[in-house]
């Protein structure tokens, strides 16, 4: 057994993890998340694979490698080596590498693990649900709006294999300019269950949709559950749902079978052409009340998507009697890919929030 002392002098919000050739170099592995014992202390014991046939090498980070440790000159450091890892080890880490200038540090959200294998009753499945806190959370007696995303491998993750929209960084250039102050409830997607869990309706081309129960779980399973966890604002009117593509579709589902639950709609290039029953059967079972809705469409995301999307916007507001208030941004080079959804978060954020 190993046992990692870190101290800094230099500390934010970020949590540290060590990372090295016991683990592939993964960063955000969070079977190596070091605990916080004080400001500046933070300490880590685990088991060394026996398979490791080679010296020990290992590097501190901050959040992944755009937090790595950096020696007293500001540059990268060697990886630290041990040939016997054993016993207990103190390290000194000087400074840590900026991401960027366009956020600080010090607002990055509190990211905790609220699950790796959530219950999910009536699909019979189980699934990772990640919880970004604002970075004072343990500092105040507040209590706070909830958005939930889909999608959650995919929101913060650097190393997510179709890129990331960079959630963490951009609530943290929020919070800096006093905005951005609700938590995020990211739920990962299953996977090649994905396409069924989102899709609303039974389809030839997709199989069984399954999306009535994925609904019926965000809303009396998982919301229930995070607001006994967490000092939240459980009304309606402080609570949102959103996500992309089939997580943007699915998200307008659960919004509209469940109206009581979500008053803040964050759609981006929703998949509306799955089944265009969306547009119409939820309304013979559903009364709508004071609702938001931010709609994000490009014009190179493919044939259809900004059509569909300026279609639901239509349908929202005839159908609502004014009750729904939409916010629609069409953007001539937006394309379908994480990057891009990324960039409009805080843009919707602001707005819905």
């Amino acid at each position: 057994m190993l046992t990692l002392e870190l101290i800094t002098q230099e500390d934010d919000a970020r949590p540290v993890f060590v990372t090295g050739n016991f683990n592939g170099w993964v960063t955000k592995d969070e079977r190596y998340r070091m605990a916080r014992v004080a400001d500046g202390h933070y300490a880590l014991a685990f088991q060394i694979p026996a398979k490791l046939a080679e010296p020990l090498e290992y590097k501190y980070v901050k959040g992944g490698w755009e937090g790595e440790e950096l020696d007293a000159d500001g540059l990268p450091r060697l990886n630290r080596r041990m040939e016997v890892p054993k016993g207990k080890v103190t390290d000194v880490v000087p400074q840590w590498k900026k991401h960027d200038d366009w956020y600080d540090p010090t607002y990055y959200p509190d990211i905790r693990i609220l699950s790796k294998r959530f219950p999910m009753p009536k699909l019979r499945r189980r699934r990772r649900i990640s919880v970004l806190l604002p970075w004072d959370y343990d500092k105040t007696d507040k209590h706070y709006p909830v958005l939930y995303l889909q999608d959650g491998q995919n929101l913060f993750d650097e190393d997510a294999p179709f890129g990331t929209w960079g959630v963490d960084k951009q609530l943290a250039a929020l919070a800096e300019k006093g905005r951005g102050d609700f938590i995020v409830v990211a739920i990962d997607h299953g996977g090649k269950e994905r396409i069924n869990e989102y899709s609303p309706y039974d389809s030839q081309k997709w199989g069984e949709g399954l999306g009535h129960d994925y609904a019926d779980f965000l809303t009396n399973t998982l919301k229930p559950y995070v607001d006994a966890q967490y000092r939240t604002r459980p009304q309606r009117e402080h609570t949102g749902i959103g996500g992309s593509s089939m997580g943007g579709l699915i998200s307008i589902y659960a919004g509209i079978l469940f109206p009581e639950a979500y008053s803040k709609y964050m759609i981006f290039s929703p998949s509306l052409w799955v089944t265009p029953k969306v547009y119409t059967e939820p309304f013979r079972f559903s009364a709508f009340p004071q609702t938001k809705i931010y709609l994000y469409a490009g014009h190179k995301e493919g044939a259809g998507v900004v059509a569909n999307v300026e279609r639901f916007k239509q349908v929202m507001e005839k159908r609502s009697a004014n009750r729904v208030q939409v916010r629609m941004n069409i953007d001539p080079e937006g394309m379908h890919n994480e990057a891009t959804w990324g960039k409009e978060f805080p843009k919707a954020a602001e707005w819905l929030f």
